[in-house]
This record gives structure tokens, C-alpha cells and sequence, in this order.
């Protein structure tokens, strides 16, 4: 099985400069794992194999150092420590109207699966755990209803070969917190929007006070309206499509679904999320989940567009 993925985010592992490349494609046959260092993935126990397309800029632009992509622009209004780094532990912004300010690019701040104990490229996007189980945490993990224990079986086995995200329809929200593409927050008194690199998709959350809508057409990041409690922001979502996948080993999220999320940054460079999934049709009781986010500073979101030279969905008919 070939598994095929694009990344246009790079780090110098290949010898090469993120700000001379412009389109990177890696495919691997038969691999028994996957993984992704930096924002490239990775196979073992397979072959595999590598190809690079690069747009070498001319001359003119040489000083310019491709501003114009903005990877390495530094970003303002951000508190350094004397090194130059970020401040992450500094305090966190707040809007006009005196909330916490959550914009920002933002990544997993979990364990990262690839390298336990070693500490994140600040300026990079990670992995969580929960990319491949969202219930990694929870003893006897997630609580499936009958009907799911053998789809998820099934999935895990078969390497997730049916697979949204591999056959490059949009990422559901829970499941993007965990995946190695930013997310950039864009935070307004009456709206949070989350942009998502990966297929240029979006969420918005709607923190104008409406309510949620009584009969809603499912859609892939369903239907989001918030209100604070203090400086934590609770948001509830409805109306998700069915058998919407939340993590690698093909755990879902159907129409009968309730997501609350309870959103906060307790300091400017991180995000805590408790996500409580209250889904009677796939799981037999209500769980919760604890997600963590950091901030990512001076680069920008770049285009990640699956269906973009896409040469997987051929081998695995």
C-alpha cells in the first residue's frame, strides 16, 4: 500500500532551506508505521522512497528572503526573554473587551509518539499521541459502543486505509489539535476562527450568544457557539456528520454528538482544552480529554493541499 502525504513546512533534516522550497511530496510503500519529523512523515519497516520538487528563486528576490512567504518573519508584540526567545510563561493578551485573547498559531503540546523526552522544535509543528488515539489517556480507553469495538479493530488493522484524512476530505476539529499541522487562531469579541493549513480549511465558534440551531444539515466541523465562565471560554458543538474520525484508529464522532470544549491560556504560550464528547450513539458513557497547545512563532500558515499531485487513493483499491 502506498501512503502518500504533502508537506510544504521544512526543517534542515533534508539539507535543504525552507526558504528555497516549494513543494515536497514523500511517499512510502508498505509501511508499518508512520511518522512525521518536523512536518514530514516518516515509514518503517517498509520501502521508501522520497521525492523533492523545488522552485529555486532567481536573483532578484535573493534579498528579499522570500518575505513574500513570510516562514521567518517575526512576529510582533511577542515577549522575549534576552536570548531572544519567547516568553512563553509571560502573560497571556487580552482583547478590548478584557477576555483572553487566544489568537495565535498554535500545535500539539503533548508527547510527541517520535521522540518521548526530547523537547519540541520551537518553530514547527508536532504530533500528539492523540493523533493516533484520542483516548490514550483514559483507563480502558474510549468507552465504544458494541458496534464500534470491531470497526475500530478493523480500521487499526488495515492502517486506517479508509481514512478521511488519507483520501484528503477535511480533519475534524478534536482530531487537528493532534495533528502536525498549525492552527491559527484569529480571536474577535464575537467570533474565534481556527484556520487550518492542512486543505485550507476552517472552524468558526460564534461567541455572540446565538443559539445552536435545532435541526442542523451535518458538516464536518459542525456548529460551534460559545460563552465565558470567567476567562475559560466554553464552547458546544452539535450537528457533526456521522462517522466523523477523531484519530487514527478510526474512533468517531456521530450525529447525536454534544462536544463541550472548555478553552483556556493560562500564560502566553499555551493552550488548555477539556474536551468532554458526549455521543450516546458511539460510546456507552460521556468522556473527557485534557489537550495542550503551544504557540508558534515568526513563520505563517503554508498551503498543505492534499489532492495537489495526490497518488495514493490508486494504490489502494
Amino acid at each position: 500500500m502506498l501512503y502518500l502525504f504533502l508537506s510544504r513546512r521544512l526543517t534542515p533534516e533534508f539539507g535543504l532551506c525552507r526558504r528555497h522550497a516549494a513543494l515536497v511530496t514523500v511517499s512510502f510503500q508498505k509501511p508499518r508505521t508512520t511518522e512525521r519529523r518536523g512536518s514530514r512523515f516518516f515509514a518503517h519497516g517498509g520501502r521508501r522512497g522520497v521525492l523533492c520538487a523545488l522552485v529555486m528563486l532567481g536573483t532578484p528576490f535573493a534579498s528579499t528572503h522570500l518575505a513574500a512567504q513570510w516562514v521567518n518573519y517575526p512576529t510582533e508584540g511577542v515577549p522575549r526573554k534576552a536570548d531572544g526567545n519567547v516568553d512563553m510563561s509571560a502573560t497571556a493578551p487580552r482583547m478590548a473587551d478584557g477576555k483572553p485573547d487566544f489568537s495565535g498559531t498554535w500545535t500539539s503540546d503533548e508527547v510527541d509518539p517520535r521522540r518521548p523526552g526530547v523537547p519540541p522544535n520551537p518553530h514547527d509543528a508536532t504530533t500528539s499521541r492523540r493523533m493516533v488515539n484520542l483516548g490514550v489517556e483514559l483507563p480502558g480507553g474510549l468507552p465504544y459502543q458494541p458496534w464500534l469495538v470491531p470497526i475500530v479493530k478493523q480500521r487499526t488493522a488495515n492502517q486506517a486505509k479508509e481514512d478521511p484524512h488519507i483520501r484528503c476530505f477535511p480533519d475534524n476539529f478534536l482530531r487537528a489539535y493532534g495533528m502536525p499541522h498549525l492552527l491559527k487562531f484569529v480571536h474577535t469579541p464575537g467570533l474565534l476562527v481556527v484556520l487550518n493549513e492542512w486543505n485550507a480549511g476552517y472552524r468558526q465558534v460564534f461567541t455572540d450568544g446565538r443559539p445552536l440551531p435545532q435541526d442542523p444539515n451535518p458538516s464536518w466541523q459542525g456548529y460551534s457557539s460559545a460563552k465565558w465562565s470567567g476567562d475559560t471560554l466554553v464552547i458546544d458543538t452539535i450537528g457533526l456528520r456521522d462517522d466523523t474520525w477523531i484519530d487514527w484508529n478510526g474512533s468517531v464522532l456521530t450525529e447525536a454528538a454534544k462536544v463541550r470544549e472548555q478553552m483556556r491560556r493560562p500564560d502566553f504560550g499555551h493552550l488548555e482544552i477539556q474536551v468532554t464528547v458526549d455521543d450516546p450513539k458511539a460510546y456507552t458513557k460521556p468522556w473527557t480529554v485534557m489537550i495542550k497547545e503551544r504557540l508558534i512563532v515568526d513563520t505563517e500558515l503554508i498551503d498543505e493541499i492534499c489532492l495537489e499531485d495526490e497518488q495514493s487513493l490508486r494504490h489502494m483499491k
